[in-house]
């Protein structure tokens, strides 16, 4: 969803600038894969690494060393990475060892919780990076904050809205809605990825919890990854999930899909940082099982409350939503579809 609006910005400057696409493989799910670049009309990826899953530092390292053999056949003027996974920091610091200036796209988000193998990526990706995209004011902040040049930072808005803004009006032929027999506002969507929520048993109680009060408002709708279905039967829970009529698990569904669900949604529950966005931008209520995030933006003028795992607090703020009183919002400054077209721009003015 990153990739995409970078892809077609730079298409518009082909006698300037030849990009490539490196897909390391670390999101491994091949037909899902599949799914998404067929959605975001990508082309195949000019190098496939197929690093697969392991630790985090089998991840990374596998990661340095194949994306090591690509820049040493390629010899690229600069290197950009989006977002803050293990990829983002492994291809970073194989670059810049090597040489290459580094531009991160979505710099400067902070949740200031270092338990998040997520925020330690983010730190060290912006430590070391010569161009600092930042899709949100407290990006500019904490960079700042951080010690950051000023002329390495540039506020130019969220390429993830940028394929939202391309993509909402196809997402309306999705079928998805009338295959799950659910009619618009009158469902919460769920996406739950984070280990401390899905992979122990306290927090799969308190989630099943959740949805059992929320299934006597509300058809739920909760596209579930795999690893989230074998943690339910690990821990002797799964009987119940499927005893709840009003819980429609899934498997993983493309973007169109996805986006479909989400514009239609009445309320959407999530610990996703990028669903925070998309949930402001289209105006649905959204709440984040999270203490932090490090999207504030979403919480100060978006749709995003933060609730924790706190089932008291989530059930109050759903309860408002479906009597109408949910949190209002606006859309944040510069996301209006045009964040990369910028990044091109600023990369073009200084080759």
């Amino acid at each position: 969803m990153k990739v995409a609006p970078l892809h077609k910005a730079f298409l518009r400057h082909t006698d300037r600038i030849r990009h490539l696409i490196v897909h390391t493989g670390q999101h491994y799910d091949e037909a899902m894969s599949k799914v998404f670049f067929d959605d975001l009309e990508l082309p195949q990826p000019d190098f496939y690494l197929g690093v697969g899953s392991g630790t985090h530092a089998e991840q990374t390292a596998r990661i340095m060393v194949e994306f090591e053999k690509v820049l040493e056949r390629v010899k690229p003027d600069l290197t950009l990475v989006v977002g803050d996974v293990n990829s983002t920091v492994a291809c970073s610091l194989v670059s810049v060892k090597m040489g290459i200036p580094v531009a991160h796209v979505e710099a400067g988000l902070r949740s200031r919780d270092r338990t998040m193998p997520e925020e330690i990526n983010r730190i060290l990706t912006d430590a070391v990076s010569d161009y600092l995209f930042v899709s949100e004011p407290s990006g500019l902040e904490n960079l700042r904050k951080e010690g950051v040049a000023p002329e390495k930072i540039h506020f130019v808005g969220n390429v993830m809205i940028d394929s939202l803004v391309r993509y909402r009006e196809k997402a309306k032929s999705s079928t998805m809605m009338h295959k799950l027999g659910v009619k618009t506002r009158a469902f919460t969507l769920v996406t739950l990825h984070r280990p401390n929520n899905v992979d122990t048993a306290e927090g799969l109680g308190k989630i099943l919890t959740l949805f059992e009060r929320i299934a006597f408002h509300s058809t739920i709708v909760f596209p579930v990854h795999p690893r989230t279905t074998k943690m339910l039967a690990l821990h002797g829970m799964l009987e119940r999930a499927e005893a709840m009529n009003n819980l429609k698990r899934v498997d993983p569904v493309g973007y169109l899909d996805f986006i479909h669900l989400l514009d239609n949604a009445q309320l959407v529950i999530t610990d996703s940082g990028g669903i925070q966005e998309e949930t402001t931008y289209v105006g649905v209520p959204c709440l984040t099982l999270r203490e932090n995030t490090e999207r504030p933006v979403t919480c100060d003028i978006g749709t995003n409350e933060l609730c924790g795992l706190d089932v008291e607090k989530v059930i109050d703020r759903a309860e408002a939503v479906f009597s109408g009183n949910g949190k209002k919002g606006q859309v944040p400054d510069l996301w209006d579809g045009n964040a990369a077209k910028r990044i091109i721009d600023v990369l073009i003015s200084k080759i």
